[in-house]
């Protein structure tokens, strides 16, 4: 007959529970970086995965996000996207070719960016205080010394992490007094999607072109040395806890799966629900038509028109470098230049009002100048002919008879 726990429940092993405490690394780094910028950090507590966040050394900046960046107006180009701005508009979630104009103000009256003081990452910082205090009773009236121990070492050992790990965010600030051009932006997303930014060049400095820092608390060498000393207290919090009673033992393990359950839920979380980025005001403008495009031509053109300019797409490599692309940006910027700028065209609903242009149909003709041109005439060897074939496939239907010959095409003398 198969047996359970042969000899009672007192003969139960949990030495693992040991291991508990160590789990979670993924779930514990997703917002590490914002968690250490809040004072929540120094709060002695439970926190799964310590080790994850004990290393030699510590990011200098944030780290950046995939997009294109150029200025409208000024031409400037980076390669991608700050952190900071990319929690800011959260441009990719943005649906593929849609296009969104954001006009961005800055308040002074409101704190700098910072960590949300009422947001999950602090009460994260509280429940695992919470268990920490739990469990310290718990002990004391079970009179089991080992597992105070433990849960005092793991529990301080949190608070040490925090002292190294502290931190404030710098953003650049323009320091040149002379005139510069508009500071603003377009954002182009991989989802082939764009964002126009609305600001000027001061907000445009600290968000978009400099690099944030991350300013620490305490130096490398100093931080070395906090890390040695956590690394100890983790080693004989574990030791300790593995001595601990069995009943002790069960609490902590379910201290700890209930905090890795909390900090994976956490980390599942939008990251601007981290952020407290008061100091900004977004506001967005709408467009007739919506935000949505059915292809990039239309949203590339959308956003020029927005922005009143091409050159930008061409500095950006946005659009193809061909000659019928740049033809097709020169008559882009033609359409734009004879429309004026003011005053600003709205519907009934109040959206603004881009002028009319058929931009798949100006392509076609900047592709296509001439019908007689088209891959028909291509000489019919066996490289030219799988070309054709394919570009015979892009042909419209209504160019097509019933009997599969092309209707707009003239015989071949001879």
């Amino acid at each position: 007959m198969m047996k359970f726990l042969s000899g009672g429940f007192s003969n139960l092993q949990l030495d693992i529970v040991g291991f508990l405490a160590i789990l979670g690394e993924g779930s514990v780094l997703a917002n590490a970086q914002v968690s250490a910028l809040s004072n929540f950090s120094y709060l002695p507590r439970l926190l799964p995965a310590p080790q994850a966040l004990i290393k030699t050394s510590r990011p200098e900046r944030l780290a950046p996000s995939t997009g294109k960046v150029v200025g409208s107006k000024s031409g400037g180009i980076r390669h991608q996207l700050n952190h900071v701005a990319h929690i800011l508009h959260s441009g990719h979630a943005l649906s593929e070719y849609s296009v969104r104009c954001v006009r961005l103000t800055k308040s002074n009256d409101n704190p700098p960016v910072r960590a949300s003081a009422s947001g999950p990452l602090t009460w994260l910082s509280v429940l695992g205080c919470v268990m920490s205090v739990i469990l310290v009773v718990l002990s004391v009236y079970y009179e089991d010394g080992m597992a105070l121990l433990a849960i005092i070492l793991l529990s301080f050992l949190s608070t040490i992490i925090g002292i190294g790990s502290k931190w404030v965010l710098v953003l650049p600030t323009r320091k040149a007094t002379r005139a510069v051009p508009a500071g603003d932006v377009v954002i182009f997303y991989p989802q082939g999607a764009f964002m126009v930014i609305r600001c000027d060049e001061d907000i445009a400095r600290e968000l978009y072109w400099a690099p944030e820092k991350c300013r620490y608390m305490v130096g490398v060498q100093m931080y070395r040395l906090i890390s040695l000393t956590g690394t100890i207290l983790l080693m004989f919090g574990v030791i300790a806890l593995a001595n601990a009673q069995l009943t002790l033992q069960i609490f902590v393990g379910g201290a700890y799966i209930i905090l890795n359950a909390a900090y994976w839920l956490v980390a599942a979380l939008p990251p601007t629900m981290h952020w407290d980025l008061s100091l900004y005001e977004a506001r967005t403008e709408r467009y007739a038509g919506g935000e949505h495009n059915d292809n990039f031509t239309q949203a590339l053109w959308k956003a020029i028109a927005i922005t009143r300019a091409t050159r930008w797409a061409r500095i950006a490599d946005i659009a193809p470098e061909t000659d019928q692309w740049n033809h097709w940006l020169a008559k882009a910027q033609a359409e734009i230049d004879s429309e004026p700028a003011e005053p600003l065209k709205r519907d009934a609903e109040g959206d603004i009002l881009l002028p009319y242009w058929d931009c798949q149909k100006a392509l076609s003709d900047s592709l296509y100048p001439d019908e007689q041109e088209k891959p028909r005439t291509l000489r019919r060897s066996s490289a030219t002919l799988n070309v054709a074939a394919s570009l015979a496939r892009d042909f419209d239907e209504a160019d097509v008879d019933e009997d599969g010959v092309y209707a707009n095409t003239e015989p071949e003398e001879g």
